[in-house]
């Protein structure tokens, strides 16, 4: 550009006017023009400090050299208006609506609740703790699969960095996922075996029932629901893999499922949340039963498959009492449980997302089932907490007055740690009865 504008200015020397008053004239308007734009920026780097100061001379010496600028003939372009930017066309929906629109559909679906409420067959209630976003997750679904007789509930404890997301995404999807394929009669015959895992499931507790099945023990029912278990749990595993905008190597979530219909009642459980449920026994005297495993890395068979896959398997010295699962060569992530959902870097080295799922026929001696994470039972016994939820003083208030109790003995037996999220689903099996819980309690505990 310099070479340029060099070129230009020697070329215009070389075209010598006819007589020297031109030359004197041309030199005179560019001193005018190199005075007024001086005076122009001085206005504007230096404006008046206050009216009737020095800047009022420099506006009427400004005026004046424009006047004598249009006396000798020059002539001040036009600025072109500026030309409106017109509005793009979207090339798609905006971030995140596609999300939101998924959300307002989800939360249009009548008799689902995933907040702190109740309903006339369960009550639920969450309360974050103290190491930074709540990462537990809970569901609720009356007239599951538009049957008046079936009701789906659900606990989630997420971990890791994104673990929030991974669970809320599992409690808004393993349901749908689950429903579609109970109403799908072709689904509901695929056998287990074309059921892919994520590992060995040589030795794993389900097993242990396959025998009893196969004597006709459980009704055909569980087999079939099993099988929709299955299936759902590993879609839902291989949806959280191919999902863009949750990063799920690090991070996962627990599940316990509940699906009932009549007397029927399946239970999928994946990693260290519980289930139990609160009976009468011989001397109609309440009783605690746990419905599921809590699988640990420590389980024997959990440990063969991960050792197995040779994946790592100890306890750090701080918490020796905890067993971790570890990749082969890095002291990483430590997960203190078998299978969950997500966690896609230990999936090839025995953590697998297979659900543990088991059958339990209800009587009129069952009560209620409690479904929780982790931070509840960390600090109270089973039996305690049938004992809570049985002195509650309406079935609504259950769920709120456990968590609220598993607070204070966190505080009291471990003042010195951080207190852990907390959730709680009451799911009450004799619903029948006359009490005060009915659809109107389906509100905000909050």
């Amino acid at each position: 550009m310099v070479e340029a504008a060099a070129g230009r200015r020697s070329g215009t020397s070389r075209r010598r006017p006819s007589g020297g008053g031109e030359r004197r004239r041309q030199q005179q308007l560019h001193r005018l023009v190199a005075v007024s734009v001086a005076a122009r920026v001085a206005t504007v780097v230096h404006p008046p400090a206050h009216a009737g100061g020095g800047g009022g001379c420099i506006e009427d010496l400004l005026g004046c050299l424009l006047d004598v600028l249009r006396a000798l003939g020059v002539t001040w372009p036009a600025r072109p208006q500026r030309q409106p930017r017109l509005a793009q066309p979207p090339l798609g929906p905006a971030p995140g609506a596609d999300g939101r629109r998924v959300a307002a559909e989800l939360r249009g679906i009548p008799g689902r609740i995933t907040g702190n409420g109740a309903c006339a067959a369960a009550s639920l209630y969450t309360l974050q703790g103290k190491k930074g976003v709540n990462q537990d997750a809970m569901i609720v679904c009356e007239n599951f699969c538009s049957r008046e007789d079936t009701i789906f509930c659900g606990i989630f404890d997420g971990h890791g960095p994104y673990g929030h997301l991974v669970a809320k995404r599992v409690r808004d999807l393993l349901p749908i996922k689950l429903g579609v394929d109970l109403g799908s009669d072709e689904g509901r015959q695929t056998s287990t075996s074309n059921i892919k895992s994520n590992g060995n499931e040589i030795g794993s507790p389900e097993n242990m029932d396959r025998g009893a099945e196969q004597n006709g023990e459980y009704p055909y029912i569980f087999t079939s629901l099993r099988t929709s278990f299955l299936k759902a749990f590993h879609v839902m595993d291989r949806d959280l893999k191919l999902h863009k905008n949750i990063d799920c190597f690090f991070s996962g979530t627990t599940a316990v499922a509940v699906l009932k219909q009549g007397h029927n009642i399946i239970i999928g459980n994946l990693g260290d949340s519980r289930a139990v449920l609160g009976t009468r026994d011989k001397d109609n005297q309440l009783m605690a039963v746990q419905l599921t495993v809590d699988l640990k890395p420590n389980i024997p068979s959990e440990a063969q498959r991960i050792r197995q896959r040779r994946g790592r398997i100890f306890a750090l010295p701080e918490e020796p009492e905890v067993a971790r699962v570890w990749l082969p060569k890095y002291n990483s992530p430590g997960l203190a449980m078998a299978r969950a959902f997500g966690d896609f870097c230990l999936k090839d080295y025995g953590l697998i997302s297979r659900p543990d799922v088991s059958y339990h026929h209800s009587t009129e001696k069952d009560e209620f089932i409690v479904l929780a994470t982790d931070g509840v039972w960390d600090v109270l016994s089973n039996t305690e907490v049938v004992s809570i939820v049985k002195r509650a003083t309406s079935r609504a208030s259950a769920a709120r007055l456990l968590v609220e109790s598993a607070h204070r003995a966190w505080r009291a037996r471990f003042p010195t740690s951080k207190i852990d999220d907390c959730a709680v689903v009451c799911l009450f099996l004799n619903t029948d009865e006359t009490s005060e819980t009915s659809s109107s309690m389906a509100h905000d505990l909050t």
